[in-house]
């Protein structure tokens, strides 16, 4: 047998043994990231309906009013926020660690009491442009896309429930979210990185509080929160039925791994993923990705989509969940596929 074919022969047997591996893997039964039944897979055959801070394009985002907004446009809609600390250990509704963006008032939240927040009536009804969390420029209270101006007193509520303030949109806590709204699942994401795991704290707390484990989703784009989240499951300082989406890192590696088709190798316990469309030219709005989430017993939802073709295009290919600031037009298009 001449060298060449000798090398022919080991190199075909190396293939083989590669191909072999890759097909036991990708027979192997998946992980079963979440061990219940998943309530946040879509219903009826449609994604569920996510308004983004509350739709931040239609009223001041992450204040009471546009939930309310919100609920009144479609009463199952997921409500998403994201939550901080005061310096007084209140968690509250705010996406940047500052006030700058959204307020009538600057300054990092960590420096600012809840209770002072109250008693000067802080105004969250701002949009004004920032830079790296400092404001640029001249105070902007919030417009529409329709450039409409909105009071607290515009907003549809249930009968029963009136304005908090005719004129200013009042700093929002986390429990006034989860009292006013006892019926609807809640996103809630954990945006800061030095106060992580004392927000974490905090949030368990009072989502034991409330009994609400079953309706409310942790979410956080930082690993040591989700760790610390996994642990405080673990040893039963959290609700065993806690809701957590894996880390943003975790998704990706996911989604590499069920690119190769080895996402059998994937071991991380969670509820639900939350992507992008596209992540470094990559698409992950497929159908291919979303079986493979389901495999695992995982959701998939995608931020932030307020583009109408993006959003029948992620109801075509079966995402569990479609976030928009615009929960309006959303909502329109998820009854018009039907």
């Amino acid at each position: 047998m001449t060298k060449a074919k000798k090398r022919l022969i080991c190199f075909v047997s190396v293939i083989v043994g590669i191909a072999l591996v890759w097909l036991i893997i990708f027979l192997c039964p998946r992980y079963q990231s979440y061990k219940s039944e998943n309530p946040l897979m879509q219903r009826d055959g449609k994604p569920l309906a996510f308004a983004h801070r509350g739709g931040s394009d239609e009223f001041p985002e992450n204040t009471l009013e546009a939930y309310y907004n919100a609920v009144s446009i479609s009463p199952d809609i997921v409500l998403e926020t994201d939550v901080r600390l005061t310096k007084d250990g209140v968690l509250i509704l705010l996406h940047d660690g500052t006030l700058d963006s959204t307020c009538n008032v600057q300054g990092n939240i960590a420096d600012w009491n809840y209770t002072d927040l109250i008693s000067q009536r802080i105004d969250f009804g701002y949009d004004n442009d920032t830079e790296d969390g400092i404001l640029v420029g001249e105070l902007e209270k919030f417009t529409d896309d329709y450039g409409n101006g909105k009071r607290p007193t515009d907003v549809r509520y249930p009968e029963g429930i009136t304005a908090r303030d005719e004129e200013i949109f009042l700093v929002t806590t986390f429990e006034e979210l989860l009292i006013a709204f006892p019926d609807n699942f809640i996103s809630v994401e954990i945006k800061d990185e030095e106060r992580g795991i004392e927000t974490l704290h905090e949030l368990i707390r009072v989502i034991k509080k409330h009994g609400a484990a079953e309706r409310v989703l942790v979410a956080s784009f930082i690993s040591e929160v989700t760790r610390e989240c996994k642990r405080m499951v673990k040893r039963g300082e959290a609700p065993e039925n806690l809701l957590y989406t894996v880390s943003f890192p975790s998704s990706i590696v996911f989604c590499v791994l069920e690119f190769f088709g080895l996402d059998a190798l994937y071991f991380t316990s969670g509820a639900a993923i939350h992507l992008p469309m596209e992540e470094f030219g990559y698409n992950l709005a497929t159908e291919r990705i979303i079986a493979a989430a389901h495999r695992h017993n995982l959701a998939i939802h995608y931020w932030t989509i307020d583009d109408r073709e993006e959003m029948e295009h992620l109801i075509s290919v079966g995402a569990d969940g479609i976030m928009s600031d615009e929960p309006t037009e959303l909502v329109e298009v998820l009854n018009e596929n039907k």
